[in-house]
């Protein structure tokens, strides 16, 4: 039995400029944060050749080519696993449409698990890599580059999207007790609405490969990330919140799909009880509000945001990882 743990992530800045329509052209950069919400895959073997998948459903099939799960089905296929395999999920949050990036950390997670299940050590960019191969290439998915690298790596990352195609995670090199004080700093709330990422993603595509504007505002958001990643060496944090905040004007003008009356209210209830700045976590129009402010405004932006369901969540360092292995006398083959 094999079981991977696997963090979902918050991101501050750059969200979008991991889209293939603008890197490839210009280069992206994203700055988040892993944090101590996980997906967990397990692994077993199966008595018989065939693949049980347990997720939101349970599939029993005799062969890959049945499998309807299409991130299983291609993970196997990358893999050349053909079958006498369980599987089964959990996850600390819903799956679908949060924006902390749960879908690649499941990709990352059942990468990670079933490469264990095969006798084979994968390393932290591999994981990133195959990921994006598997989500992307293999799956069609409309997404970036930045949620798979952030959930193999954990950590707080500056990741940097490159023409060809191939990502960089430099970590942030900062005093422990700095880190520690970003973190206190970072307040999640969950807003009850979740959507369909790939959708919103595509037409934001559509729109930053058509619209000079919607290319300007990634430039800045681009810029923006530096110049965080910057202030946070030198251990200054007065200008993280107005980063925030500057990016998420950005971001929303992106596409008219991100925001809605009622995250714009929320939002704006937020700063006046003391939040220095936030943003809508993931493509937009649902998932979890992520807001900036001093511990000591905490209770004021709880009370005034009372509709909503705050959220703790601590940064992970480790990544995903494999935290119970437990091999059988046969290797998957």
């Amino acid at each position: 039995m094999i079981i991977s743990q696997t963090p979902l992530r918050v991101s501050f800045v750059g969200g979008g400029s991991d889209l293939p329509a603008f890197y490839r052209e210009e280069g992206g950069a994203v700055l988040s944060v892993a944090i101590d919400k996980y997906v967990y895959v397990n692994v077993n073997r199966k008595f018989d050749n065939g693949t049980r998948i347990a997720y939101s459903k349970t599939e029993e099939v005799e062969t890959v080519e049945n499998i309807q799960h299409p991130i299983v089905k291609a993970t196997m296929e990358f893999l050349g696993i053909c079958g006498g395999v369980e599987i089964t999920t959990i996850a600390d949050i819903p799956s679908k449409g949060t924006g902390l990036g749960s879908s690649s950390a499941f990709t990352v997670g059942l990468l990670h698990a079933l490469n264990a299940f095969r006798g084979q050590y994968v390393s932290k960019a591999k994981l990133g890599a195959d990921s994006c191969c598997i989500e992307i290439e293999r799956c069609g998915a409309p997404i970036g580059r930045q949620d798979q690298y952030a959930a193999a790596f954990g950590g707080l990352n500056l990741i940097e999207f490159h023409s060809d195609d191939s990502v960089s995670v430099s970590p942030l090199i900062c005093p422990r007790e700095f880190i520690a004080s970003i973190e206190k700093q970072v307040l999640v709330f969950y807003t009850g609405m979740t959507r369909s990422a790939s959708d919103i993603l595509v037409r934001q595509s559509e729109g930053i490969a058509k619209t000079p504007d919607k290319r300007k505002a990634l430039r800045r958001m681009v810029e923006l990330t530096y110049h965080l990643r910057d202030e946070l060496h030198r251990c200054n944090l007065n200008a993280f919140g107005e980063i925030l905040h500057e990016n998420w004007l950005l971001k929303r003008s992106l596409s008219e799909e991100i925001s809605n009356d009622a995250i714009d209210g929320w939002y704006r209830a937020a700063l006046r009880a003391g939040a220095t700045g936030g943003k809508l976590l993931g493509a937009g129009a649902g998932g979890f509000l992520m807001f900036f402010a001093p511990p000591d405004r905490h209770d004021a932006i709880k009370l005034a945001l009372g509709v909503l369901k705050h959220f703790p969540v601590k940064f992970d360092f480790a990544g995903s990882r494999i935290v119970h292995y437990q091999p059988t006398s046969e290797i998957a083959q």
